[in-house]
């Protein structure tokens, strides 16, 4: 234990971000870094609990609890407040492949799940983790670590993402031959393409990159599995095979209007601004730019979160995000949303931080459903048409019932559809043949990840639906364990 008092003597700081109205001029992080003194400090309030739950990863009503890569939060956080930041660096490694990542953009269950917020505020494990993780880069202690010996053994995994990375950088690590197939023309998957770069700064992802590739993993760009090589190839060249492909079949709102011009689905509007920040600093105009328009984003989660700032740095005349669901309490609710459950309180996320800097207000509006799209004479969407809804559950099945005379038109010329996705593109799915569950998902037990062909796995979002991204690196190194025991008969790895 750091200190048996630390909880009680010291309040939960976090990093400032950057200025809402600063940051919204540019494309660069806005995370900002404490001093290690106050890291150190923070630290201190971790209780090192005789059953802590930080690091369950369960799943408990609809939300993750705790860390599902079952990160040994007390024992790094007592060895920052120790100041042997290279031995906490180390026991982070042993259970999460990309802190870097994962300390920038995960939600944190951890937090949601630690012990001291059952009397106050939770210890700040993700500043501490993102703390960690920079320094041992900074100090020049993360380094390329290629195996000693190889196995003559070749895998593929089809798919760049996190899963793809964690499962590579596995089975790179007890000497198998790995090649990464990523469709597009960097890697990274979502954390390329998907997380714009001021929440997640690609030079982040280019840096593991390229530590992996000089530990030995081989990345192919610009090659679709089913394409540009069939997937009886794919079989023939490698040992096993593992898919990680994610679920990026967005799902849509099919209503009247639907078909105008300038409705989009939020992730196409996302990955064109990031690829044509990265290819040009926007300069070669491949991306819908939002400047001088009303933007509506349809849908209440991360993504159109995403869509917010990024519709904000593009200087939009306004940006109005909607949610199905009711706005969440100041507090947690002890009866219906008990600790160690993930709080579902009312928050500000960084894009509505500075939509409100800007504007005066969240540019939130809650329980609200879109009815109709309006368009002008020349098909272009001019405006929505929406109704107050209250959510209710009828024999166990969750309705969304109008409330009359709520309706209200909002003008827009951009609408960016951000309500999820049902699950993976289908085509690799069908070629390879794979058994799927009642979601569309690949067919593969958790924790086994051995599809219904010989010698194919399944890890991450294509396997369980959408989720976080520190479950896909939970399963892309539970199926590089799996992987391993099948090509070798046994493995080492956790």
């Amino acid at each position: 234990m750091s200190t048996p008092t630390g909880f009680m003597e010291y309040k939960r700081e976090l990093p400032a971000d950057r200025e809402p109205l600063t940051r919204i001029l540019d494309w660069e992080e806005f995370h900002q870094h404490f001093s290690e003194d106050k890291i150190r400090t923070q630290g201190s309030r971790c209780m090192d609990c005789g059953t802590p739950y930080c690091h369950t990863g369960i799943e408990l009503n609809g939300h993750t609890s705790g860390c599902p890569v079952n990160n040994l939060i007390p024992e790094w956080n007592n060895l920052v407040y120790r100041g042997l930041w290279k031995e906490a660096l180390d026991r982070l490694h042993k259970t999460n492949n990309f802190p870097e990542f994962t300390g920038r953009v995960c939600p944190a269950p951890c937090e949601g799940a630690c012990t001291v917020g059952l009397i106050g505020e939770p210890v700040a494990i993700k500043s501490i983790e993102q703390a960690i993780i920079d320094k041992g880069f900074d100090e020049g202690w993360v380094v390329a670590k290629a195996p000693a010996t190889r196995t003559g053994k070749k895998v593929a995994v089809v798919g760049s993402g996190p899963a793809g990375m964690a499962a590579a950088a596995q089975l790179n690590k007890v000497g198998h031959e790995v090649t990464v197939y990523e469709r597009a023309d960097r890697i990274g998957g979502l954390l390329t393409y998907g997380i714009p770069s001021m929440k997640l700064d690609k030079g982040v992802v280019q840096r593991r990159v390229d530590l992996m590739e000089a530990e030995g993993v081989k990345f192919v760009t610009n090659t679709e599995i089913g394409k540009d090589i069939s997937t009886h190839q794919l079989q023939q060249d490698f040992d096993a095979v593992i898919l990680a492909g994610g679920a990026t079949k967005p799902r849509d709102i099919p209503m009247e209007g639907r078909e105008l011009g300038g409705i989009m689905y939020a992730m196409d509007y996302l990955t064109q601004n990031t690829k044509s920040y990265l290819d040009s600093a926007l300069a070669d105009g491949q991306y819908v730019n939002a400047e001088g328009m009303d933007v509506i984003v349809i849908g209440g989660g991360d993504t159109g979160t995403d869509c917010v700032a990024t519709a904000l740095r593009h200087k939009c005349n306004s940006v109005t995000q909607f949610g199905t669901h009711a706005k969440g309490p100041e507090e947690r609710n002890e009866s219906s949303n008990p600790w160690p459950q993930f709080p579902t309180v009312y928050t500000l996320d960084y894009g509505h931080e500075e939509a409100k800097a800007l504007y005066g207000h969240d540019p939130r509006e809650f329980s609200v459903l879109t009815k109709k799209f309006v368009g002008d004479e020349n098909g272009h969407v001019k405006e929505l048409h929406t109704v107050q809804i209250q959510r209710k559950i009828v024999d166990g099945v969750k309705v969304y019932e109008e409330i009359p005379g709520t309706e209200k038109v909002y003008p827009a010329q951009l609408v960016l559809i951000a309500v999820g996705f049902e699950g993976p593109e289908l085509g690799l799915i069908a070629e390879f043949g794979l058994e799927q569950d009642r979601y569309t998902n690949v067919k593969a037990q958790y924790g086994k990840y051995q599809t219904s062909v010989e010698g194919v796995f399944a890890a991450g979002d294509i396997r369980r639906g959408q989720s976080l991204i520190v479950w896909a690196i939970n399963e892309g190194r539970e199926a590089a364990r799996e992987v391993d025991k099948y090509l070798m008969g046994a493995s080492i790895l956790p």
